[in-house]
């Protein structure tokens, strides 16, 4: 015990290699994001938004029960064999879309995905926030997201252009095959269990001491302190705007008259700065303190989609998806940082898992919410009602949240 150290520099190798694993399962994200909506019209004939999107619900209602309980499993049987699993889960996911006959495999699909990701992403967060310690959790979780999302980011751009060339299937999916091979092959034989860091860190932690069973830690992220709760619901209004992008907006600029390659690019640019602004937002909440970041972030993401609503052309769509790239990665691994502030090491993964429950419903949320409006109106208003609600979910968290970095807390994190 005593040769442990938490810290970034102290545990480099295994946090680089985190990172890379980290990207590997965002790459799986990606493989899907410029793709699938268009096979949705063009190979299987399914004409209405909501019908579209339901690929995303089933992705987002299983990914958001699985992080539930990879943190819980997390803290009863370690974090590697979470990550393990999560790989062999996601092995079958690229051959089902590159040969799914029906829109039927292509949910099953998504199910498996949504356990690949609810597992092995959840795994690579709590082992990050273990090696980092306290004083440079927002870094560590800025990195692992940046990966994640710069990994997505590349997937869908390199998707879209072999699309154009080769055709929707089966080419665009060879990525899957490699990525799913590559991250369960270093889950197995390169990464270490993170159990000793948590323990190191409980021993010394200050605060509240106490076991909580798994309802309790529940209720606490969800409702009872105000903090979390304020968290829960950015994180889900924050993914209900990503679901939109993934499934609405693309099937929007097709319609528009934007090629495949030029949606490939859309569909890239948003992720891409988000991705890469995380580098420097997730120190920047180290120095500067969690609460006003977040609740910026989520202003000047509503700005930008508000912008996709009015836009009309290529361009002002790029510029709107660099500000909403901007505002998420304000807001994202600030998100994973508070909740690593107030929740006590011994059950850090369990509340990580319940707030990433919420959060990753926002998918769920975000697809039927903008299908249902852009069936029953039209995709622009779908787009203007996310536009508020991304606007009023910055608002409560002025109201209910208060500052969680330890150094920079104005009050006790357990109001």
């Amino acid at each position: 015990m005593s040769q442990v150290q938490l810290g970034i520099r102290a545990n480099l190798p295994q946090f680089a290699l985190l990172v890379g694993v980290n990207a590997l399962v965002g790459g799986m994200l990606g493989q899907e994001r410029t793709v699938l909506p268009l096979l949705a019209e063009s190979e299987f004939g399914l004409g209405g938004f909501t019908a579209a999107l339901t690929f995303i619900v089933a992705f987002g209602l299983v990914k958001a029960a699985t992080n539930f309980f990879a943190g819980t499993w997390s803290d009863r049987f370690g974090r590697k064999p979470v990550l393990i699993a999560g790989w062999l889960i996601g092995l079958p996911i690229p051959f089902l879309l590159m040969w799914a006959p029906t829109w039927g495999w292509v949910i099953a699909a998504n199910v498996l995905l949504g356990m690949n990701q609810g597992l092995s992403w959840s795994a690579t967060v709590i082992m990050k926030i273990d090696l980092a310690g306290p004083e440079r959790r927002g870094m560590a979780m800025g990195i692992n997201e940046a990966a994640g999302y710069l990994a997505v980011s590349a997937a869908a751009l390199a998707t879209g252009y072999i699309a154009a060339v080769a055709g929707l299937r089966p080419e665009p999916f060879y990525l899957g095959v490699v990525f799913a091979a590559l991250g369960l092959g270093l889950s197995v034989f390169a990464v270490r269990e993170t159990h000793s860091h948590v323990k190191h860190e409980a021993a010394n932690h200050v605060g509240n001491t106490g076991q909580m069973s798994t309802k309790d830690v529940f209720v606490e992220t969800s409702f009872r302190n105000r903090s979390l709760s304020a968290v829960s619901q950015a994180g889900l209004v924050n993914n209900l705007n990503d679901g939109m992008a993934w499934g609405l907006l693309p099937i929007y600029y097709a319609a528009a008259g934007l090629s495949i390659a030029q949606i490939g690019i859309l569909a890239a640019v948003y992720p891409a700065v988000w991705g890469l602004g995380q580098l420097v937002t997730g120190g920047m909440s180290d120095r500067f303190g969690r609460k006003w970041m977040i609740a910026g972030g989520m202003g000047l993401q509503g700005i930008a989609i508000a912008g996709i609503a009015i836009g009309s052309s290529f361009g002002m769509w790029i510029i709107a998806g660099l500000v909403l790239g901007l505002g998420t990665a304000l807001v994202y691994p600030t998100l994973l940082a508070a909740v690593g502030d107030v929740a006590h090491p011994t059950w850090r993964a369990s509340a990580v898992g319940a707030y990433r429950l919420w959060r990753d419903a926002g998918f769920a949320v975000g697809a039927v919410l903008t299908g249902v409006i852009a069936d029953t109106i039209d995709a622009r208003a779908a787009i203007g009602v996310v536009a508020a609600l991304t606007i009023v979910s910055g608002l409560v968290v002025v109201g209910r949240m208060a500052e969680t970095h330890p150094r920079r807390a104005a009050a006790h994190p357990f109001p």
